[in-house]
């Protein structure tokens, strides 16, 4: 009986633990992740130098270096991070105006979006551009567009390109929730929908189109539902946390190379700064202390602590890396000021095709 009672007591011991195991596993917010610790390194160094790179075009912006409309990504890095994760080289990327941090990961450098910004030659778009119209044909970052919902139907093109022509490329279309209240924005899912298109519509809801809350413009608060009009796949996505961006931009990017099935995905996320350089960090629509409770939300920092906790990136390599990016995103500032203006000439080339 003594022995039978023991076995007993190991048994319930065992299974106790292995439920905490369980637990512990399902809180783990590395389940399931299929991105090694190099990739996830690598998502972490993305998302700080977009974030190095702005608060570095606001200092040049504010010295009057950058000229025009100027719209930074502070505090939404890991949407454009996390989404980029799930796509491929070859994948086609067009998005709005707030167009930084996208053109970074989809491999235009530095030197070139400084240069742009600047109104430099050696910039991506050659210096005719500027902060709205980064774009790189050949890395498949189709731009920058500053007409709101403009780009959307554009997305629309590119993916039909890629199903006409067989190909497998998936187009990933990032906008700003108000452009959820244009028109092109449902006649284009019900297209994307109706010819099954291999395109994946991302919304960046950050919680202001310029100084009105999306709750003064939307009748209904969960964007993403709007898809449903459209029998069209659709998810909301917490835009604060890189990691669940990317498992939901994965699932519906591989959707739409497999099964050429859009989705609509709603990301809820904040932008640290004013809409644009124009507008006051905090602006006369929303308080500081909001703001503040955002900023514990930050992207960067609770990744960089997950990456710490588990042992894959500690703080001093953290430390390492910052120095180094803040290297690159000077001497960018470098480059774009030794650059070259565009000749007089250049001034009606790229207007028309030839």
């Amino acid at each position: 009986m003594a022995k039978t009672a023991a076995v007993k007591k190991k048994q319930e011991k065992e299974t106790k633990n292995k439920k905490k195991e369980r637990l512990a596993d399902q809180k783990n917010p590395l389940k399931d992740i299929d991105l090694s610790s190099d990739d996830l390194i690598r998502v972490y160094r993305e998302m700080l130098l977009i974030r190095r790179f702005e608060e570095k075009a606001a200092q040049m912006y504010g010295m009057e270096k950058i000229m025009g409309f100027c719209h930074l990504y502070n505090g939404q890095e890991a949407v454009a991070v996390g989404a980029n994760a799930a796509m491929r080289e070859s994948d086609y990327m067009v998005t709005a105006y707030r167009d930084h941090g996208h053109a970074l990961v989809k491999g235009i450098t530095p030197n070139e979006v400084m240069a742009e910004l600047y109104g430099k030659v050696t910039g991506c778009s050659r210096g005719k551009g500027g902060s709205m119209h980064l774009f790189d044909a050949d890395k498949r970052m189709m731009g920058g567009h500053a007409i709101v919902g403009g780009h959307i139907p554009l997305a629309a093109g590119f993916a039909f390109g890629s199903k006409y022509k067989g190909e497998d490329d998936v187009t990933v279309c990032f906008f700003g929730e108000a452009a959820a209240n244009q028109g092109v924005f449902h006649e284009t899912l019900n297209m994307a929908a109706l010819w099954k298109l291999p395109v994946v519509y991302i919304c960046e809801n950050n919680r202001y189109g310029m100084g009105t809350a999306f709750e003064r413009a939307f009748a209904v608060w969960d964007i993403y539902e709007r898809a449903s009009a459209y029998d069209m796949p659709r998810s909301v996505v917490d835009g604060m946390d890189v990691l669940d961006m990317y498992r939901k931009t994965k699932e519906a990017v591989d959707r739409a190379r497999e099964e050429h099935i859009p989705t609509l995905l709603e990301a809820r996320t904040y932008r640290f700064r004013g809409h644009s350089m124009s507008d006051p960090i905090h602006g006369h629509y929303r308080t500081k202390e909001e703001v503040e409770e955002m900023k514990a939300k930050d992207p960067i920092l609770n990744f960089g602590d997950l990456l710490n906790k588990e042992g894959i990136f500690n703080q001093d390599e953290m430390k390492d890396m910052d120095d180094e990016i803040k290297k690159i995103v000077n001497e960018s500032i470098e480059f774009a000021e030794k650059s070259e203006e565009p000749p007089l000439e250049d001034l009606y080339t790229d207007v028309y095709v030839e």
